[in-house]
């Protein structure tokens, strides 16, 4: 699949798996204790590592019937620190091979994220693009082989839903020299999920200081308003404006950008639902004063009236889509969008 997508996604993240029929509708009981949860998988582990003679193979389908964690498990962990080195990297490399269980794949998986050798890196790579069930600990077991993020970036590129999540998070926590170029232009890719992690890249690639600095370039400024616009409305799932302390300085920055940039059709859409959001909801949850708020309003409504940026959202755009049906009759009418304003029914140029 990768061979036929090698720079994209999988398709449908490679789901169904080979095992799906044997998965399909596995329920586990929830546990008391949720520190708890792994220990099944070690003791299998602890039982294995114990016999000298037992061949990886063994492993193959042993964890079926138990809850195997997909993100990084201390159980597991350290059933593996407690076992030869050598021994639980060649057992890992053959799970994450050869196994036609999703279960003893990720215990493979698990076993090569304690390690650093990084000779296993491209297998790690090619099991993570099945992000969602190996995102996570694919993120955990390249972190721990590559101090630049190059590894993890080449993932991240090709990952989307729950598994970019994991990958930018990872990202973030690691030092971002080669990242942050990255975090800060390509992070968002539009999923509703990136709410978990939009304030986390903006303070991790340090926004405020590139959005206000010399080097800009128009990738980094439209990333810019995808994230602004995230964090407006990802409330309960990751950092709003509200709690990003340069919200009102970026904010700004911004509207100023937008209008040196050339009009088109996705920067006005997403430059007037960043207004929409400021004028929708109190100031304080944009992280301005009243004063502030008001005047970024009408910075945003302002380009997004002038004639290029009208005529190029009438060329660009198909009025019978659903969602910009939707979007005309409540953000533009909230803002009184002349793009979007009958013939003879303009607003006078005070308003």
């Amino acid at each position: 699949m990768h061979r036929e997508n090698p720079d994209a996604p999988l398709p449908r993240d490679g789901e169904p798996y080979p095992d799906d029929e044997h998965h399909r509708g596995r329920r586990f009981r929830t546990r008391r204790d949720m520190r708890t949860q792994g220990a099944d998988a070690a003791a299998i582990l602890d039982a294995h590592f114990g016999d000298e003679d037992a061949p990886a193979s063994d492993l193959a389908d042993a964890f079926h019937d138990v809850d195997v964690p997909i993100q990084h498990n201390d159980h597991v962990a350290a059933a593996a620190l407690r076992a030869d080195r050598r021994r639980v990297q060649n057992t890992g490399r053959w799970l994450v091979r050869h196994s036609t269980d999703r279960c003893s794949a990720l215990v493979g998986l698990a076993l090569l994220a304690t390690d650093r050798a990084d000779e296993d890196i491209p297998l790690i790579q090619t099991i993570g693009l099945l992000s969602n069930s190996f995102g996570a600990l694919a993120a955990k077991a390249l972190r721990r082989r590559t101090g630049d993020g190059q590894a993890l970036l080449w993932l991240a590129h090709r990952v989307t839903g729950v598994g970019r999540v994991y990958l930018v998070e990872e990202l973030c926590r690691c030092q971002p020299h080669a990242a942050r170029e990255w975090l800060l232009r390509h992070a968002c890719d539009g999923d509703c999920l990136n709410g978990y992690f939009a304030g986390q890249v903006a303070a991790a690639a340090h926004l405020h200081e590139a959005i206000t600095g010399a080097e800009l370039d128009d990738d980094l400024v439209d990333h810019t308003g995808r994230l602004l616009h995230v964090m407006a409305t990802c409330d309960g799932m990751g950092t709003t404006l509200a709690h990003y302390p340069p919200a009102a300085i970026v904010l700004a920055a911004h509207s100023t950008h937008l209008g040196r940039q050339a009009p088109a059709a996705d920067r006005y859409l997403t430059a007037a639902l960043i207004a929409d959001d400021l004028t929708t909801a109190p100031p304080e949850q944009s992280g301005c004063t009243t004063e502030q708020r008001d005047e970024l309003v009408r910075r945003y409504v302002s380009v997004l009236n002038r004639q290029d940026w009208c005529d190029a959202m009438h060329a660009d755009t198909n009025r019978d889509d659903d969602f910009i049906a939707r979007f005309a009759s409540k953000v533009a009418a909230r803002l009184r969008l002349r793009a979007f304003i009958k013939p003879g029914n303009d607003p006078s140029p005070t308003e």
